[in-house]
């Protein structure tokens, strides 16, 4: 019998807190090659979306997560991502668990978000905001709670940011102006628009990129991102896929330019250099977060009331 996770299920197992720590182990795991993740595989269906198909290999377990990414869904009252992570044995192959794949997804996006932000903000970082309050953004703004800090939210939808601030119990800004200035800002839109332009961003500023995950998305003017202190979450994966993609395209951006959050948390790489630094954290969402959220959803396992099925 297989334990299904739906997405109530997840998220009773795995605290925002407990998924910024899985998310940081899992990139000092890629970091030190003890996990590995072959490349992301995406099935456009554009313009409507596409599919994606990650796979992952770590801690005696395989993961392959099937999920979708449809912007324009919400409009008809469905889901942007919706899909399954499949876990099983790396020793005989087992299915072993089959987790919701939008839940899993907006928790390793807010860790690595706000992982991120406090590995690369300054350290006397005071505000934070989240930009765009849906699923995704609705996560980050919580693991900001989680992790102790008040957080701002903003949306194009200022109902949208209100509901969601209301509901989290924090405050959406008064303007865009408020919300972009934040010390901490992070990005979790749709990645059709450029939010941030050439000298935008002000010294000391940090921005997390968490909208652009997929070709011909971007959040981040080219120019800007040359002007900026660059990190990535994999760089093979974001120079193709990412806000990075677009700088490497245009031959403004080289992989020596751009460090891989992982090797700044191993100690390899050094992370932001001064308290005027700007830095910027491009992510593309990777497999090995999935996994590390699903493992450590697996450690409650036996503590919910989970269905199973059998195949």
């Amino acid at each position: 019998m297989i334990p299904v996770f739906s997405a109530r299920h997840v998220e009773a197992a795995v605290p925002p807190g407990r998924a910024v720590e899985a998310v940081r182990d899992a990139f000092l795991a890629y970091a030190r090659g003890e996990w590995s993740m072959p490349p992301k595989v995406y099935v456009p269906a554009y313009p409507a979306g596409d599919f994606r198909a990650m796979p992952a290999l770590g801690a005696g377990h395989a993961l392959l997560k099937w999920v979708t990414s449809f912007p324009g869904n919400p409009a008809r009252g469905l889901p942007t991502v919706t899909g399954l992570v499949l876990l099983s044995s790396a020793e005989d192959g087992r299915l072993v668990a089959a987790l919701d794949a939008g839940a899993v997804t907006a928790l390793r996006t807010g860790a690595a978000a706000v992982l991120a932000a406090e590995t690369l903000g300054r350290s006397d970082a005071s505000t934070a905001a989240v930009i765009g309050a849906g699923v995704n953004g609705r996560a980050a703004a919580k693991t900001f709670l989680a992790r102790g800090r008040d957080v701002t939210l903003w949306d194009l939808d200022p109902e949208r940011a209100q509901a969601t601030a209301d509901e989290l119990g924090t405050h959406a800004a008064s303007s865009r102006e408020e919300a972009f200035g934040a010390d901490l800002l992070v990005t979790v839109t749709p990645g059709h628009k450029v939010l941030l332009e050439e000298g935008s961003l002000r010294q000391g500023q940090h921005a997390s990129l968490m909208g652009a995950d997929g070709p011909g998305k971007s959040e981040i003017a080219v120019a800007e991102l040359d002007r900026v202190h660059a990190f990535c979450d994999d760089w093979e994966q974001a120079s193709h896929n990412g806000d990075l993609a677009h700088g490497v395209e245009a031959g403004r951006i080289t992989h020596e330019q751009v460090t891989q959050l992982g090797d700044v948390l191993a100690g390899t790489a050094p992370g932001r250099l001064s308290g005027e630094d700007i830095t910027v954290f491009d992510s593309t969402g990777l497999a090995i977060q999935d996994l590390a959220v699903a493992l450590a959803a697996m450690e409650h396992a036996e503590e919910l009331d989970l269905p199973e099925i059998e195949l």
